[in-house]
This record gives structure tokens, C-alpha cells and sequence, in this order.
């Protein structure tokens, strides 16, 4: 038996198919194939564009897939959140749709796009948030170069951001944040009701789920003379307590912890100054609570 995976190909698919390497599954693909190998034999992966994984998970035609969750909303996809993924092209952060006018445009709010137009590639998410606002717009799809079609061609636009640079080197502001978006996995629900693809779903998700919360975090060990470790503990985060392991036939301790790398520059040199030897720091791959 296999289970049919939607992966998405395009902005997202290096980052997701380095998530997967850290998770421990070798993704391996040919150029302009959609189609990749994977060191999984119960695994089958289709590359396609995160748009219509939503909708081929819904249909059945995939079992399980990793879209946004801006698009499962804009299929409209009746389909079973196995986790939350939360990654994306170049930062960890959320995307947002967002709405945006010119820097120069008369329009503050969302109040005042009433009988405006509007172009986005998430047309039915952004009619949506505007009927809540009470607002009616022409809301039309565009097929890409979105940013550019403000003031010419449209009043405003609904596009996604990671960073808002491509916003603002097209000279525009944001008026409102429709919604912010991560990257789900998600299955069919007769899929989801399969007792061998669940648990092939929830294993998945585990060490998706462990690579990620791993990305940001380091492992750091060293050497304690014993009338020195209260002072270093004082120094050390952890995320539950430190690991402390008597060395054979000696006064020292060694000292083990899990910590974000960021702060790890500030503290080796305290370590060092309070005492601590043979100090290690070590990359992590999964982290599993």
C-alpha cells in the first residue's frame, strides 16, 4: 500500500523538500518532472502548484498534501488538518494576505473600497472578508503581476507577503491583513478514515513537526568542575532542565542542554568565563516533546 502525497512545486518546494530532509526522507526529482523519487517505498509524491493540492485532497485523487492553509480556504476544501507546518520560502514566519493601494491613494481603510476593484489570486477568501466588512467591490482573478496593476488597472490588491518588500518596492501600503497563512498538512477524509494511511499521516507529521521545532535550536555540552556548577546553571536555559552526568572517577560534571542557536553566540564566552571546559556545540535534526 502507498500513500498518495501532494507536494508544492514552485516557491515553496526547496524548503519543503529540505524539511523533509531533516525529517529524514530523501526527496530526489529531474528537472521538469513532476514525479519525484523518494527513499520511502509506502510514499508516492506528486509535485504540483500549492493552488490545486487543496482541491486533489478533497477529490480524493490524493491522499494527503501540504498546502497553505490561504488556499485549503479558497477551494474551499472539506479536508482533515493533520498538523500545521510552520515554515515557508525564506523566513519561519507566517505569510499574510494582505490588501493593498498605492502609497499615494486615497483609500485609508477597507470602508473605502466600496465599489472598488480588486485583483487577487484568492478571489473567493477576499469577497469573503469584505461581505464581514459590509463592502461590495468587483473582485477579479489576476493571473500574476499583481503588484504592478495598482493604480493603472485596479484600485487595490489582495496579494500574499512573507517579507512586504515586494510591496514596498511597488510603492505600496497595506490597509488590512485578510488573514495569515502556514503551511498544513492535510489528508482526505476517507483517506484520513484508513487505519494504515492515519498512522503513516500521524508518523509523518511527527517528525515533520520534530525537523521544525529542531530548525532554531542547538545542542550545547561541556565539562563543570563540580564547585562551579551551581554558577553555571544559573547561566544556562533549557528546555525542560539540564542534563547532568558525574564523570568517572572525578570532581567535574557534564553538562548537556537544548537551546536557541541565537543566543548561543552571548553564552559560550559566560560559560567560559564561569568555568566550563571542552565546551561542544552540536546541530540538531529532531526535536520531539
Amino acid at each position: 500500500m502507498k500513500l498518495r502525497l501532494g507536494l508544492p512545486k514552485g516557491s515553496l518546494q526547496e524548503a519543503t523538500f529540505q524539511l523533509f530532509k531533516r525529517a529524514g526522507f530523501n526527496i530526489m526529482v529531474r528537472s521538469r518532472s513532476y514525479f519525484p523519487s523518494i527513499d520511502d517505498p509506502e510514499l508516492e509524491v506528486v509535485l504540483m502548484r500549492a493552488q490545486e493540492i487543496p482541491r486533489y485532497v478533497h477529490e480524493g485523487v490524493l491522499d494527503a498534501g501540504i498546502s497553505g492553509l490561504d488556499w485549503i480556504m479558497e477551494n474551499e476544501a472539506d479536508v482533515v488538518e493533520v498538523a500545521e507546518l510552520v515554515y515557508s520560502k525564506q523566513t519561519t514566519n507566517p505569510i499574510r494576505l494582505v490588501l493593498a493601494v498605492a502609497n499615494d491613494s486615497d483609500i485609508r481603510s477597507v470602508a473605502d473600497l466600496q465599489n472598488k476593484r480588486i485583483a487577487t489570486e484568492l478571489v473567493r477568501v477576499t469577497r469573503k472578508f469584505l461581505a464581514r466588512h459590509g463592502v461590495e467591490a468587483y473582485v477579479e482573478y489576476s493571473y500574476g503581476a499583481t503588484e504592478v496593476k495598482v493604480p493603472h488597472l485596479v484600485d487595490a490588491i489582495a496579494d500574499l507577503t512573507e517579507t512586504g518588500s515586494s510591496l514596498k518596492a511597488n510603492n505600496l501600503r497595506v490597509i488590512a491583513t485578510i488573514l495569515e497563512s502556514t503551511p498544513r498538512l492535510h489528508a482526505n477524509k476517507k483517506a484520513w478514515e484508513d487505519p494504515w494511511k492515519r498512522e503513516k499521516l500521524e508518523n509523518l507529521a511527527v517528525l515533520l513537526q520534530g525537523a521544525l521545532r529542531a530548525d532554531a535550536k542547538v545542542g550545547l555540552k561541556m565539562n563543570v568542575p563540580k564547585e562551579k556548577l551551581d554558577d553555571i546553571l544559573a547561566l544556562l536555559p533549557a528546555m525542560k532542565h539540564p542534563t547532568i552526568s558525574q564523570l568517572v572517577n572525578s570532581d567535574w560534571c557534564a553538562v548537556e542542554v537544548i537551546m536557541d542557536e541565537k543566543k548561543v553566540r552571548d553564552l559560550i564566552p559566560a560559560l567560559k568565563r564561569s568555568g566550563a571546559h571542552d565546551i561542544i556545540e552540536y546541530p540538531l535534526n529532531k526535536v520531539i516533546p
